[in-house]
């Protein structure tokens, strides 16, 4: 997990086998409802899979992204709005963000 201030960068939330060697889905949620309650948006950037987003109170934003690809400029261009959007609204909100594998690369 890389984080500033404002901004978690994770791997994928799981569950199942997966949750073994991934972030457990609910362990995640747990921990921004804890340190970030009601100020979190999660970014899914993985085109693959998805989860069900009511593990993070319906605030989960999707964007479909090809692991290991570079994303359209068109999709990047609904990311930064919307990302800009969100933490405008509050000084508190902050944003967690990954991909598939969560290397970003």
């Amino acid at each position: 997990v890389f984080s500033t201030d404002r901004i978690i960068a994770m791997s994928f939330p799981s569950s199942g086998k997966q949750s073994f060697y991934r972030n457990p889905i609910k362990e995640v949620a747990r921990f921004l409802d804890t340190k970030h309650p009601d100020h979190y948006k999660v970014y899914n950037l993985c085109s693959e899979k998805g989860y069900d987003p009511k593990y993070f109170h319906y605030r989960v934003e999707r964007i479909f992204i090809d692991d290991h690809n570079v994303p359209a400029l068109q999709d990047m261009l609904k990311f930064t709005a919307s990302v800009r959007e969100w933490m405008n609204q509050d000084e508190k909100n902050v944003i967690a963000i990954h991909c598939k594998g969560g290397k970003g690369g």
